[in-house]
């Protein structure tokens, strides 16, 4: 990803970037994928050695509630 940023400066002192707009839509979908992963990785950890249940059992487990 390549990034051309326009930076903005008020009294000498770096204020605002502004990013072209598909830019700021790829760094914003990046960003959104990283924090997805962040959570599936504490979700992870969380879980530890606990076996995952496949997904026709997790199903028939909320429909039978």
């Amino acid at each position: 990803m390549s990034l051309h940023p326009q930076v903005i400066e008020k009294d000498g002192e770096k204020v605002f970037v502004v990013l072209p707009y598909e830019e700021y839509l790829e760094l914003r979908e990046n960003l959104e994928d990283f924090e997805d992963l962040k959570a599936l990785r504490a979700a992870k950890a969380e879980a530890g050695d606990e076996i995952p249940q496949p997904l026709q059992a997790l199903r028939a487990e909320i429909l039978d509630a």
